[in-house]
């Protein structure tokens, strides 16, 4: 069976193309929407102005330039709109399973007797620029999201510098393309004026004709310049008020996540560095390369190394020794199955014991030890034995396949000995 490639089992929502080489969120499709309001008119213009507009000046060359500008112009804006929506916004590689280093080993006295528990924070704190700022724990990618990181509910990622999902672009805006959406913002916004402005010349080019004289004959000879300074004119209250927002967030180093969401809370934006130094970081800083290959072949994940819960008795080494918090290690149930197995297997001791005094025969006293020794040995529960999942309220649930196991492996080891003796 040949290897599949990351994007070919890629958990989350998005849409790839060209064998993964351009990613997509799930709503790709209303880029073809977008693309027909950027096209249409832009074709319209060319047919029934800028076609017109080729002789309208004192040199007769100099009106091609109105049209090569309009086309060349909305090719860079496709290109801007390509890079904003077809590449990685800021993926965060998912874990496969919660961080082990974050675990937290903890012992709490219950009627008399000590009880392991492991503690997971929900939440812990970084540093940033000197202040400390919390970071949340995503249960779906299984990570501490790093800080301006948000899990987008549409395409199922966490995003780092999440901004936006923006559904006319199809994709998440965050920290790898974020500057080519601006920038695809503001370029539309010129395109408008730059259609805005040359059809109302047109018209005006109309009136100064003799033969036309007045506006409302004007609008007659060209319907479809006034269609487009309408059109424009609306297109420029979206595009024109998204690039004014956004130069706001670009120089208070806001997403748009943080301003809806932490408007009224009135905290510190840790972020800010100043205007001028907030806008060199979002259009001259190196954008970071992506975090994930998703042409690259599926690799099997490495096996842990086999590790064995073993109940610790009241020794004073144990007491005083250094206790590593290992999720496997410190099962609470794990210890108790082994607390219940050894009391089992000492009380089918004391019977034999006893039997073996009515009948006169003669029994070594060291033997109690050496079958406990052994009994304690045997009862070790292995990892790859154990179905664990980890739910969303932190238990671990254990499959009854490993209560079956750890009888087993008891009787079994508790024949054998007996059968030594005899």
């Amino acid at each position: 069976m040949a290897a599949k490639r990351v994007y070919q089992v890629w958990k989350g929502s998005n849409k790839f193309i060209l064998g993964g080489r351009l990613v997509f969120g799930p709503d790709a499709r209303s880029l073809l929407i977008t693309l027909s309001l950027i096209i249409v008119p832009v074709i319209i213009f060319c047919v029934f102005v800028a076609r017109h507009l080729r002789h309208a000046f004192s040199s007769y060359y100099s009106g091609y330039a109105i049209l090569v500008v309009a086309i060349l112009f909305t090719i860079h804006v496709l290109v801007l709109l390509c890079f904003t929506s077809a590449r990685d916004p800021g993926i965060i590689p998912r874990n496969s399973h919660p961080p082990e280093e974050e675990f937290r080993y903890e012992s709490s006295t219950v009627a008399g007797q000590q009880t392991p528990s492991l503690q997971f924070p929900r939440t812990k704190e970084v540093m940033v620029n000197g202040l400390p700022v919390k970071v949340k724990y995503c249960e779906t990618c299984m990570l501490y999201r790093p800080p301006r990181c948000s899990h987008c509910s549409i395409c199922n990622n966490c995003v780092e510098r999440f901004d936006h999902h923006c559904p006319w672009v199809g994709q998440c805006i965050g920290l790898r393309n974020y500057r080519y959406f601006f920038m695809f913002v503001s370029s539309a916004t010129i395109l408008c004026i730059y259609v805005f402005s040359f059809s109302a010349f047109y018209i005006k080019v109309l009136m100064d004709n003799n033969d036309i004289g007045t506006v409302w004959k004007a609008i007659k000879e060209s319907p479809a310049s006034v269609i487009l300074m309408a059109y424009c004119f609306i297109s420029l209250w979206f595009v024109g008020g998204l690039t004014g927002f956004h130069l706001y967030l670009i120089g208070t180093n806001q997403t748009t996540y943080e301003n809806f969401r932490y408007r009224a809370d009135g905290r510190i934006n840790v972020f800010n560095r100043g205007c001028l130094n907030n806008f060199l970081e979002v259009f001259c800083t190196e954008i970071k390369p992506s975090r994930n290959n998703f042409r690259a072949f599926v690799q099997e994940e490495v096996q842990r190394p086999l590790t064995t819960v073993i109940s610790r008795g009241r020794e004073p080494d144990d007491l005083g020794g250094d206790r590593r918090p290992k999720v496997e290690d410190d099962l609470d149930i794990g210890e108790d199955l082994l607390k219940i197995s050894q009391r089992r297997n000492i009380e089918q001791l004391d019977e034999d014991i006893q039997n073996r005094g009515s009948n006169g025969a003669p029994h070594n006293t060291a033997e109690p030890d050496s079958i406990l020794s052994s009994d304690h040995r045997a009862t070790t529960i292995r990892s790859d034995a154990r179905h664990s999942s980890w739910e969303r309220s932190g238990n671990w649930e254990i499959a009854q396949d490993v209560f079956a196991n750890s009888n087993v492996t008891e009787s079994r080891n508790y024949v054998s000995s007996k059968e030594t003796r005899q």
